[in-house]
């Protein structure tokens, strides 16, 4: 049985996880707002930066939930808050932890495109190709497949006892989920945190991939179009609107897109923007916005 096939009654038991994706939605436009969207930590320390990556996965991941909560919690008897409580925290949490490691990926590419101009453009099309490549591979099917389908689980979950088993489900469902979508996720990084048409974009393309007939074929189109990206951001990454959001970046994107149209073939640096006289590299000023 697919998630896709549930009811509009089944939906009501969830309304709760509803409204709580709606907060998350409004609190991350109103940080958009206020701090922008930028590649690197902007300038959060550790213990802001994974609560601002649990609110983004909150908004994000949570809808993706919706339907496998509507058909398991339908089957509780009691206490249906607290267990669909325990049901959605458990899932948050596999999301929440990948936030540690983003951090300090964020951290050593901020510091990094400060000296070497050509880091976030490079981080763009590593993180294109990656998910390009995942999007197509056995694995990722075999996962989608799991989310789509979440009951293939069900004598796995019916074993959980305790007061923990709601928890624990929500573990598994969201290590499933995280085994689908993280490649997904991993653009963030290189199109900034609160960018939130890219937050809006991954959240529709997670949610069709699970609750559409064709997830599956959407998925591999998906994958396609990534690499396509990759390719055309290798050559020419003034292209790629997300990657202007550091001055930085901006520049080095409009000297490689320069270079390409001089000497087709060639991906390097005119001497002139970022070379002394001597040929020692030498960080472009960042312009102050």
């Amino acid at each position: 049985m697919s998630i896709a096939d549930s009811t509009p009654s089944r939906l009501t038991f969830t309304a709760p996880l509803l409204l709580v994706t709606a907060a998350a939605w409004i609190g991350v436009f109103a940080i958009a707002h206020d701090m922008g969207a930028m590649p690197g930590t902007m300038g959060l320390g550790v213990i802001p930066f994974v609560a601002m990556w649990a609110l983004m996965m909150a908004a994000m991941m949570l809808p993706s939930i919706i339907p496998f909560a509507s058909l398991y919690v339908s089957t509780f008897g009691d206490d249906r808050g607290w267990r669909l409580a325990a049901l959605s925290g458990g899932y948050l949490i596999v999301w929440t932890l990948p936030a540690f490691p983003a951090y300090a990926f964020a951290w050593w590419m901020e510091r990094a495109s400060v000296t070497n101009p050509f880091v976030l453009p490079a981080v763009a099309v590593a993180a294109l190709t990656a998910c390009g490549i995942y999007q197509l591979t056995p694995l990722k099917h075999q996962c989608l497949k799991r989310c789509r389908s979440p009951l293939s689980d069900a004598f796995k979950y019916a074993a959980f006892k305790g007061r923990a088993r709601e928890l624990r489900v929500g573990v598994s469902h969201g290590l499933n989920c995280l085994g689908c979508c993280w490649a997904l996720m991993a653009l963030m990084l290189s199109f900034g945190l609160m960018n939130v048409t890219a937050m809006v974009g991954l959240t529709a393309v997670c949610l069709i991939e699970k609750v559409w007939a064709w997830g599956p074929q959407f998925a591999r189109a998906v994958g396609v179009a990534a690499l396509v990206v990759a390719v055309v951001v290798a050559l020419y990454p003034d292209l790629a609107p997300w990657l202007h959001q550091f001055p930085i970046c901006k520049q080095a994107a409009r000297s490689l897109t320069i270079e390409r149209y001089r000497s087709p073939g060639l991906l390097r640096p005119r001497p002139s923007a970022f070379q002394s006289k001597s040929g020692q590299i030498s960080a472009p000023t960042v312009m102050a916005a």
